[in-house]
């Protein structure tokens, strides 16, 4: 069992394959952590805590005169509030006699079989064959009696462990929850961390900083209402030494898609804790007696072999116990084309299906049909929210439309931005109290939109009854769900003055209903998401979506850096990456080697392309599927860092058995006269021989490991390699 305990030490012991994570119910009650790292078998840890008077930092009341004991330095599963512990909490309440404080005792515990859920919140899920095991620990304060359960789900073979909070009011007034973590982390000795995140921007997402620990805290999250473009609800921990091959790291992905917190503090003993949960901005939670708060889950994660070694725990994880979807593994996903870039709102269906036939003979599965498709809408000023049909755009109707592109042989796809208004709509005109503005102010203008309060559940009926009428009308294969702003003037007409704290996480769970009410209502049809490109791209969305649009900027170069960052934790099958005309100097095949790094496809207007450009593509389309396989479930490398000068950018994928792989290579900076480059691969087997491409040459995976196979200088900048390696029958 992945979970043991020991009840003459007091400790609580959680095993997976490759680490342990322990906690011990210690003086006075308190639960204090006390390892996270390599396996450990069942040796008690608590010899690590050494306690002496500290000075100045108090002692529990019930210590008496003991000063050695104090919360300001004891390592701890859930850090207090009020209690003597001046480190960064992971609770704030305000109870009902108006007192800020929270002093939670080890209450009790629970082991079981199987892995934990949540009633309002998505969260991964174990497979038939998975082992994995649970446990509830209970804090409890005993003049407020709030209890915290502290959820821990322990997945053995995939080296992950899950960590989710609830808040139970079982006193008899209400309270006031302002912070909540669901992660609490404390490390003895953080001096000589690294943190690792994410940061971007629009066009720019997920590029990827690493920075020192210092005396403070660092602070990463979002206040606009999603994950966003700016940040990623993903953080690591790593030793200053850490490298992609060597070296301890830890991650911490949170399954949440609203506004987000990681703190990350050293303190004054170089003790290091970090919290991660949902950010306590503009929250205020009423819990009234009986009633209880879920907090979103965090997925941990421990190597021992560097950022590869913990992304692929994350990718395998993810690709198996995060999305139910069919199209996660059951059914290849298809090589589409969408109508954004070839014909943005000016279209109608005789311009659709011109472009579907042109497609077609550039071996393209799908078409899809985005943005301008319904209500009064040829610009973004108006009609979001009106999800009917433009006849006057689409004449034939949308069945007929569909299945004309049927006809073709191909399948459909439509687009939806669910979340938003227009206030030249004639939702808006009918319910104006339906969008988000503060009384008496007026509105923050973003793409001239305005968010539905999603935290009614009369907007949320709307909106699933409105688009699943859509998707049931005609043969729909796919449905690209966009959000393009971030939120401001939160406010909901719905709720009290006193709940308005309560708008940004209630938006969220409304959102999740609806997606619970569409998505997972129609499973043959594949989902995904997007937000102004990739600005929600977080663990909860891929919940929902097997696959979500990496970022709106679809020039390959760039495109480098942003599969560089998300592949840390997300697997390129969840990656969107499509060839488009940005970027007009570059190949169309180095467009193509970048796009399978992803889910492929086109943003593009296929008449506009010569037969032999329609050839290529078509050759293009049928390499993606033959190698869908080992894009799809293979192991991924980061074989260069392109944030770092560079002539080349490089990355493999290699099959599970090690039998095949498929090394992809850009030149980005070609030099005068320069040295030769070699691309060193991984994750081969050493004494098995490899052929390259198919052709003549044969060589050892020691070889192109230790070695490397040399790339042609006499090229042009911007020329793109593939190598099909595959392995010799002995």
């Amino acid at each position: 069992m992945g979970i043991i305990e020991n009840k003459k030490s007091k400790t609580l012991t959680l095993h997976t394959k490759h680490s342990s994570y322990q906690m011990k119910i210690g003086n006075l009650d308190y639960l204090l952590h006390l390892y996270y790292g390599p396996s450990i078998c069942d040796t008690d840890m608590s010899y690590q805590i050494m306690q002496y008077d500290r000075g100045f930092s108090g002692n529990p009341y019930e210590s008496r005169d003991v000063r050695t004991f104090s919360l300001d330095a004891q390592p701890q599963e859930f850090s207090t509030q009020q209690q003597g512990d001046f480190r960064t909490t992971s609770i704030e309440i305000v109870n009902g006699d108006g007192s800020y404080s929270y002093n939670g005792k080890t209450a009790g515990y629970k082991i079981s079989k199987g892995k934990y859920q949540l009633e309002t919140l998505p969260c991964v899920f174990a497979n038939k064959q998975d082992t994995a095991d649970t446990l509830i620990v209970t804090l409890s304060d005993v003049v407020s009696n709030v209890q915290v359960e502290l959820l821990y789900g322990v997945f053995e073979e995939a080296d992950v462990i899950t960590r989710a909070v609830k808040v139970v009011n079982k006193g008899d007034k209400p309270i006031h929850l302002k912070k909540i973590m669901s992660t609490c982390l404390d490390f003895l000795n953080g001096a000589n961390f690294d943190l690792v995140s994410l940061p971007g921007r629009y066009g720019q997402e997920r590029q990827v900083e690493r920075q020192h620990m210092t005396h403070h805290i660092h602070t990463i999250g979002s206040v606009r209402g999603s994950s966003s473009h700016q940040q990623n609800p993903f953080v690591v921990l790593c030793d200053r030494e850490t490298t992609e091959d060597y070296g301890k790291c830890y991650g911490f992905s949170l399954m949440y898609s609203g506004n987000f917190l990681a703190e990350v503090e050293l303190d004054q003993y170089d003790q290091l804790r970090l919290v991660m949960g949902i950010n306590p901005k503009q929250f205020v939670y009423e819990l009234k007696p009986g009633e209880t708060f879920e907090g979103p889950e965090v997925v941990m994660a421990f190597s021992e072999h560097g950022f590869t070694g913990l992304s692929h725990l994350y990718h395998d994880f993810y690709r198996t116990n995060l999305c139910k979807s069919k199209f996660v593994s059951d059914v290849m996903r298809p090589v589409l084309i969408n109508s954004w870039e070839a014909a943005f709102m000016d279209f109608d269906d005789v311009k659709l299906i011109k472009i579907a036939r042109a497609a077609k003979d550039m071996g393209v599965d799908l078409l899809v049909m985005d943005d301008g498709w319904f209500g009064k809408r040829d610009d973004d000023n108006s009609g979001l929210g009106d999800w009917f049909v433009n006849e006057e755009k689409i004449r034939c109707g949308l069945r007929k439309l569909v299945e004309q592109i049927n006809d073709l042989g191909m399948k459909f796809g439509i687009w939806f931005e669910p979340e938003m208004v227009s206030e030249d709509s004639d939702l808006y005109r009918a319910h104006p109290d339906w969008a988000m503005e503060i009384p008496g102010r007026r509105g923050v203008r973003s793409r001239n939109q305005m968010a539905l309060d999603m935290s009614r559940k009369d907007v949320q009926d709307y909106l699933i009854k409105q688009i699943n009428d859509i998707l049931d009308e005609a043969n729909i294969y796919y449905v690209k769900w966009d959000i393009n702003r971030s939120l401001s003037d939160i406010w909901s007409n719905k709720l009290p003055e006193t709940k308005q704290g309560e708008v940004y996480h209630r938006y969220i769970l409304g959102l999740y209903r609806v997606m619970d009410a569409i998505i997972l209502t129609h499973p043959d049809i594949l989902f995904e998401g997007c937000s102004g490109g990739g600005g929600r791209y977080d663990p909860a969305m891929l919940h929902y979506y097997p696959q979500y649009w990496v970022s709106d900027n679809t020039n390959p170069i760039d495109r480098l850096k942003l599969h560089y960052g998300t592949s840390f934790v997300y697997p390129t099958c969840t990656m969107g990456a499509h060839i488009s005309d940005n970027g007009k100097y570059i190949p169309l095949e180095t467009k193509a080697v970048v796009a399978m790094c992803g889910t492929f496809g086109y943003e593009l207007d296929a008449t506009h392309l010569t037969d032999e450009e329609r050839a290529i593509c078509k050759e293009q389309s049928d390499r993606f599927r033959k190698y869908y396989h080992i894009l799809f479930t293979g192991d991924y490398y980061r074989l260069t860092n392109p944030f770092e000068s560079g002539n080349m950018t490089a990355w493999q994928h290699v099959t599970k058995d090690k039998s095949e792989s498929l090394l992809s290579v850009v030149v980005t900076n070609l030099t005068c006269n320069g040295p030769q480059e070699y691309i060193r691969v991984k994750g081969l087997e050493p004494e098995a021989m490899y052929r390259i491409n198919d052709g003549e040459a044969v060589y050892s995976g020691a070889a192109l490991m230790n070695a490397g196979l040399p790339i042609n200088r006499e090229i042009s900048e911007y020329t793109s390699f593939q190598f099909y390696l595959a392995r010799q029958k002995r």
